[in-house]
């Protein structure tokens, strides 16, 4: 007797949609931008906090910064910046995107060079990284 499933037309063998996603188990890398021809320095802490916080998850009405995504800023004397970063959990959908929407919107901040965005898992991320502002937009009260 066959079940359901043999007739349900949208599990039939062949690729998936995992099969076209990054594998981001155990981390990813993203870049954007290029090295500065004429750095003055290290790019503008500020700005440099701007640019993350302009990007949110989509899942989420909250900036990736405020929700303590991200883990560390390195801000290089030639204007490059390195990233390290995390999302809320690993079967997050937009694993495989975030960290490039992370590098591009540094990138294209003024004073910018090279950006290098690394997704880590570790340590893992927990509500107690966000921000009082990202708590208080998500109605936590803890």
């Amino acid at each position: 007797m066959m079940s359901e499933q043999d007739h349900n037309p949208y599990l039939a063998d062949g690729p998936g949609l995992a099969d076209f996603l990054p594998d981001v188990s155990s981390g990813y890398t993203a870049e954007a931008g290029a090295p500065l021809a004429a750095a003055t320095g290290p790019a503008d802490a500020g700005i440099v906090e701007a640019a993350l916080k302009s990007v949110h998850d989509p899942e989420i009405p909250v900036n990736i910064y405020d929700l303590g995504l991200i883990y560390s800023v390195d801000r290089k004397a030639d204007g490059d910046v390195a990233i390290t970063m995390s999302l809320t959990a690993p079967g997050c959908p937009v694993a495989g995107e975030m960290p490039g929407q992370v590098a591009a919107a540094v990138a294209a901040a003024e004073g910018v060079g090279a950006v290098r965005v690394e997704l880590v898992w570790d340590p893992a991320w927990t509500p107690e990284r966000m921000s009082e502002d990202a708590k208080l937009a998500l109605d936590l009260g803890f």
